[in-house]
């Protein structure tokens, strides 16, 4: 098969993880090429590329005015499916209207009419599906968000990990991770961790982002804010509770890997993780609600609740790379397209 990719933003979180994870699945066995802006780069000098496996082409493309560019890029490797990833990359490819099957996953929802031209979107959540218009003429696909399970760590590794986050010996530690934007509500976690008042505990929050010198100035000693971390999957396990406080979230990626790494999970009821912890277990909480936070924190303290072992099978990712070809060859059957070379 020839797959083309298209993801045109910055920086490196859920969305551009999911992608090079999807990419780096396909291309052993076929032709995939990923177009990229040309200042991919983000917060930290993170970086899409920097997950790619060297198999993967890549064509990168201005970030005004690249239709042309993506155009010829297009033309050149001559795919039979095209996959846009979130709004931008979409509206662009309605526009171009490739002489290929087209194809859309929702990392959020549908917000915007070019989605409507796409031969098939791609739903990671079940609530999605409820924002799709119903007289969308093309194909409508569920298929889980994709996980590589996280290696087990020793619990030297461990240990090092805590101490390096601040939390060393029996010190409770609550963590949590994401980009550091207001929608994540990392402020609203700071505002309840200091309202908790727990002794011998430390709160680390994992990323970076245009906040973060609003919640360096709102945290004290003992909250610390280490940056983005290339191997954030790591320290899920030496998290003692896991904590997603977003105000908005259409998935939820860091919660999955919280509930791979074994870690309990305490989240504000927003789409995505209302509907993985609903499946998989975890605490809800009204959406924003500072002293309902806080009295979970100090709730898990108290209590200690114990890791545990999930089957997350269904979101590996060549479960679901499978899923997504299958998905292709629809589209392009559908649409009388040719998928292979």
């Amino acid at each position: 098969m020839r797959i083309a990719h298209m993801l045109l933003s910055r920086g490196f979180a859920g969305t551009e993880r999911a992608t090079a994870e999807m990419c780096n699945a396909h291309c052993r066995d076929h032709a995939v090429l990923l177009i990229v802006r040309r200042d991919h780069r983000g917060a930290g000098a993170a970086s899409i590329l920097d997950r790619l496996d060297p198999a993967v082409q890549v064509a990168e493309v201005g970030k005004w005015w690249p239709q042309s560019a993506v155009r010829a890029a297009l033309a050149q490797f001559a795919p039979g499916v095209v996959h846009a990833h979130l709004r931008r990359s979409t509206r662009l490819l309605a526009r171009i209207r490739p002489d290929a099957a087209t194809i859309a996953t929702l990392h959020l929802t549908v917000n915007g009419r070019h989605f409507a031209a796409m031969d098939g979107l791609i739903c990671i959540a079940d609530w999605q599906q409820r924002d799709i218009p119903r007289d969308y003429r093309g194909q409508i696909f569920r298929i889980n968000e994709s996980m590589i399970p996280a290696r087990r760590l020793s619990e030297p590794e461990i240990a090092a990990r805590r101490a390096e986050l601040g939390a060393p010996g029996t010190q409770f530690l609550v963590g949590a991770v994401g980009r550091l934007a207001h929608s994540k509500g990392f402020d609203l976690l700071i505002d309840a961790f200091e309202r908790a008042a727990l002794p011998e505990a430390h709160l680390a929050i994992l990323g970076d982002g245009r906040e973060r010198r609003r919640l360096e100035r709102m945290a004290d000693a003992r909250i610390s804010l280490p940056g983005f971390r290339a191997d954030v999957k790591d320290y899920y396990q030496a998290f003692d509770l896991f904590v997603c406080p977003s105000r908005r979230e259409p998935l939820g990626r860091v919660v999955l890997e919280a509930l791979d790494a074994g870690t309990p999970v305490v989240a504000f009821a927003t789409d995505g993780p209302a509907e993985l912890l609903a499946r998989h277990g975890g605490d809800l909480l009204p959406i924003g609600d500072v002293d309902a936070l806080a009295a979970q924190l100090r709730h898990h303290y108290h209590v200690r609740t114990p890791r545990r072992g999930l089957d997350l099978s269904a979101y590996h990712i060549d479960a679901v790379a499978r899923q997504t070809l299958r998905a292709y060859e629809s589209v392009c059957n559908r649409c009388g397209r040719a998928l292979h070379a």
